[in-house]
């Protein structure tokens, strides 16, 4: 993977979604990071991932990806991880943040998505949807949109406008680190090959205002 300079690596932070803020940290985690993590995938406890509404259920018309339960080294690694980026999503936000949720681990086998979703709401099965303030996206493979010798095509994640529109289209390379607010429509489009590996979280409200824009 390349390196990125300082420079760079701040013109990407500072990257727009139709006004909402996106932050891009390129190289993030290095490439046996992600790796590290691949491997426990494969040796985790797969099961369907759920869509949180009224009840907690898994429905294949809506999400269709696989969450990993994996071993407690790793999960430790991935808190430490998520943790260290408090600071700059505080700074990069004007924030103060509160908890975090907690790691969820995902692969998208060929065939996976997640339709137009918000990860805020007010869901009954999930109270604590509605204090999410920051999302967090970790990817651990790349893209073959953006590298031919990249584990999967499609399964990009898609930023969109609160009426659906395309504002921002984000192919995954491993190691790259992703954070917007919480509010934000968007969705991962189909897996057309291949494997995609991530780990999403959130930070939920502190004691500023929450971001909505």
């Amino acid at each position: 993977m390349r390196s990125v300079t300082g420079r760079e690596r701040r013109a990407r932070d500072q990257d727009d979604n139709g006004g909402r803020r996106v932050l891009i940290v390129d190289d993030a985690l290095d490439l046996a990071g992600c790796q590290r993590i691949r491997l426990a995938m494969d040796l985790g406890a797969p099961e369907a991932a759920a869509v949180l509404d009224d009840t907690i259920d898994v429905d294949v018309a809506v999400r269709s990806t696989t969450h990993i339960e994996i071993d407690t080294v790793t999960q430790q690694f991935l808190d430490r991880f998520f943790n260290a980026r408090r600071g700059q999503l505080e700074q990069f936000y004007g924030l103060t943040l509160g908890a975090r949720e907690g790691v969820s681990v995902l692969r998208y086998s060929a065939g996976g998505f997640f339709k137009p979703h918000r990860d805020r709401g007010l869901v009954p099965s999930w109270p604590a949807a509605a204090r999410r303030c920051i999302a967090m996206v970790l990817f651990l493979t790349t893209s073959r949109t953006l590298d031919p010798s990249g584990t999967f095509s499609g399964g990009i994640l898609r930023l969109l406008s609160d009426d659906g529109g395309v504002e921002r289209d984000l192919p995954p390379r491993a190691g790259t680190f992703v954070a917007f607010p919480a509010t934000t429509l968007h969705e991962v489009t189909p897996v057309t090959a291949g494997v995609r590996d991530t780990v999403v979280d959130w930070f939920y409200d502190g004691d500023s205002n929450v971001v909505t824009a």
